[in-house]
């Protein structure tokens, strides 16, 4: 079931991009696996028509995916940080290709809305949406740096950066000072020893 709407949803991407399909075309008859534990393996096969299908489970995948359950919904919202959690195993040609496809293809949702609702309508709910969107992103950064300024201003929890040089610094000084009575107690005893 959800290998079904997951192959749908992504040749329709593929399908309103069609330098994206041009794209995975020369990797025709090659396999790739996603694997999300918990999740049921997501196993495709590349189409000559540069879609993708079903793979048999005879066909061993050219390129495997693996990614951590926790970073799943960063990579859906295109977050660079999750990509490193996600390791890649075979093919270096098919893996460049489907990480440039993850980079560049985009819904276009706009498209998909006029056909149900027409132009206008969709042009305006698309516009609304974006909005939403961003408004959105805007309200989660202005919480994010009030929680950050509490914390550190407000309630301590967390160490400004320039209290943490401050603490380095002063731990790098104090063991230069230690390191420096040590020899000079090495020096005091060496001497006193020779008289």
């Amino acid at each position: 079931m959800i290998e079904r709407g997951a192959i749908s949803g992504l040749n329709h991407l593929l399908r309103q991009q069609p330098w994206a399909a041009e794209r995975l075309r020369s990797f025709a008859g090659q396999g790739v696996e996603f694997r999300c534990p918990p999740f049921p393996d997501l196993r495709l096969r590349i189409t000559d028509d540069g879609l993708l299908d079903r793979a048999l489970v005879e066909t061993a995948s050219a390129l495997i995916v693996k990614i951590t359950p926790g970073a799943l919904p960063f990579l859906l919202a295109r977050d660079e940080t999750a990509r490193k959690q996600v390791e890649i195993e075979g093919s270096a040609d098919l893996a460049s290709a489907v990480d440039h496809l993850f980079r560049n293809l985009t819904w276009d949702f706009e498209e998909d809305l006029s056909k149900v609702f027409g132009d206008i309508i969709a042009h305006r709910l698309a516009s609304s949406g974006r909005a939403l969107g961003a408004w959105q992103r805007d309200a989660a950064l202005r919480l994010a740096e009030n929680l950050v300024e509490y914390w550190t201003e407000e309630q301590p929890l967390l160490a400004r950066p320039a209290d943490v040089e401050n603490f380095c610094r002063s731990v790098d000084s104090l063991r230069d000072d230690v390191a420096r009575i040590e020899r000079r107690i090495e020096h005091l005893s060496a001497s006193g020893k020779r008289r």
